[in-house]
């Protein structure tokens, strides 16, 4: 059996988004930025595409900017916050992203604004009294934090967070890159200015993703050199991308109920496994906790062991994919950045095992029993 557990980093791509994307790979070659016939057919794609992306968010077409990932739009909402809006003062966590993370040290690094941390406990819970003091003090604050966490799975509460922002007059930013596809998200409702998703998180096409930029918040380009994107992003788009993007979304919206009561059924299930046959494993977070924690992320932190040094190279000679971690951060000699933060003992090891609609009971019972002969509670008979 060969089992796919890292849908965090990526995930499959469904096929119905595929055979929404060939006739842009095949037949509709235009460039959109041609004001003849073929460039004409290429344009009105990507903007029906900027159309069903914005209905499903509830946002306007024009406040969407298709870029090529997430990272870049992490980064086109901090380095534009900070220098078209001339925000001098900067919150984020510890546990966000390194696409944040690196992002605002970089502009802090460069003179452009202070950078302040909210504190957290052990779990990774942020503590929201914590940013009603710093606001307080610091008015007119970009402030930067995610939805889940892409290795523990915490959610946080964004809604709450966008309430804060609001009263004290804070640019908010959040990192929805884990929650996009997964989870509704109405920018209406939401007191947030900029939202963040990535196509590959939710079975569409790598190397495409957008920008929710609510409008009034008019920022100089991150990437110069033409007048695409209204300006905002430079460069000839990413058509057939930005054509899955829109198709994988409507899919995740259109299917969301389904596979949300499939995923939980799979984590519920990985839980009262492990828990059953491996003496002493534990949650990292909030993993384990259904109402606080995104459905398709569990962190396991198994007991001290030798057999930690090569845990994640024997479950891969068992074909069995996952991550220690953030697979933005693997080969890494520094290890979770997360895990870190909140204090984890170095001597245990760690698996993100990270589910989509496509995994099967099956294959959450095989990658248990894998573990189970490194970790078994009780000998195994002979």
């Amino acid at each position: 059996m060969t089992v796919y557990f890292d849908n965090a980093a990526t995930t499959p791509l469904d096929p119905e988004v595929l055979d929404a994307m060939l006739p842009f790979m095949r037949d509709h070659f235009g460039n959109p930025s041609s004001i003849h016939g073929h460039g004409r057919q290429v344009r009105a794609a990507i903007e029906n595409a900027r159309k069903s992306i914005a209905h499903l968010i509830n946002a306007a077409p024009a406040e969407i900017v298709f870029t090529s990932c997430g990272t870049e739009a992490d980064n086109y909402a901090a380095f534009g916050s900070v220098r078209t809006l001339g925000l001098k003062h900067m919150i984020t966590s510890r546990l966000e992203h390194h696409a944040v993370l690196h992002t605002t040290q970089a502009l802090e690094k460069c003179g452009d604004a202070q950078l302040s941390y909210l504190r957290h406990d052990a779990q990774g819970r942020l503590d929201l009294a914590h940013l009603e003091e710093l606001l307080a003090m610091n008015p007119r604050t970009f402030v930067s934090l995610m939805h889940a966490n892409n290795e523990i799975g915490n959610l946080n509460d964004i809604a709450a967070i966008g309430e804060i922002c609001a009263r004290h007059d804070a640019v908010f930013h959040t990192d929805t890159v884990q929650t996009m596809g997964h989870y509704k998200h109405d920018v209406q409702a939401l007191k947030t200015h900029f939202l963040v998703g990535s196509a590959h998180k939710f079975h569409g096409p790598k190397g495409v993703g957008f920008l929710y930029r609510r409008s009034g918040q008019n920022l100089e380009a991150l990437i110069h050199g033409g007048s695409q994107e209204r300006n905002q992003r430079a460069g000839t788009e990413n058509v057939y991308g930005i054509v899955g993007l829109a198709k994988a979304l409507e899919i995740a919206y259109r299917d969301m109920a389904a596979h949300q009561r499939h995923i939980q059924g799979l984590k519920d299930r990985f839980i009262e496994r492990l828990r059953a046959e491996i003496e002493d494993v534990q949650f990292n977070g909030t993993s384990a906790e259904a109402e606080h924690s995104l459905y398709t992320v569990l962190s396991v932190s198994l007991p001290p062991s030798s057999m930690n040094e090569m845990l994640l190279f024997n479950l891969d000679i068992n074909h069995i994919s996952v991550s220690g971690g953030s697979a933005c951060t693997s080969g890494a000699q520094a290890g979770s950045h997360v895990l870190q933060a909140l204090g984890a003992d170095p001597d245990r090891g760690t698996i993100r095992f990270s589910m989509s609609k496509y995994n099967t009971v099956e294959e959450v019972d095989y990658a248990v029993e894998q573990l189970a002969k490194m970790f078994r509670k009780e000998p195994l008979k002979v």
